[in-house]
């Protein structure tokens, strides 16, 4: 792989990572901007190794993405915080899985489908908020309702 392409790569990841982290940030979340950025970044960095390592036929590149998907799970299970009745952080969770995704993607070369993947995370995150506070009024209205 070239330096430039190397450069590209790791430029992809940036900006996608940072995408879905300003978005998290301006959301008020708890993996926000830097966490995100990292999360992309370090899971490029990774994939970006793991080619270069077998560059020359010796191992399989793709084993290292199954391993990162793996530690960015761990990384996720920190932000969720369990309540008496409720569970919080899950689409945090979640978001910081599919930033780590799209950082292997870019690292791998899939530059357009990564670009097109975090707009779906975004589309997902934003866009889909109205929608989950119609649910959550509703359960709540159900609930008010069986507790007269």
């Amino acid at each position: 792989m070239t330096l430039n392409d190397f450069i590209l790569r790791l430029a992809t990841a940036f900006l996608i990572g940072f995408l879905v982290g300003l978005e998290r940030q301006l959301a008020h979340k708890s993996a926000g901007l830097r966490t995100n950025l990292l999360v992309a970044v370090g899971s490029a960095i990774f994939v970006l190794l793991s080619l270069e390592m077998t560059a020359g036929g010796n191992g399989d590149a793709t084993r290292i993405v199954g391993q990162v998907a793996t530690g960015v799970g761990f990384l996720g299970a920190g932000v969720i915080l369990h309540r008496v009745f409720s569970v919080h952080g899950l689409t945090t969770a979640a978001t910081i899985w599919c930033s780590s995704a799209l950082g292997c993607m870019a690292a791998a070369g899939y530059l357009t489908e990564a670009l097109i993947a975090a707009l779906v995370v975004l589309l997902i995150n934003v866009g889909l908020k109205p929608v989950d506070a119609f649910f959550e009024r509703r359960e709540r209205g159900k609930k008010d309702a069986s507790s007269k």
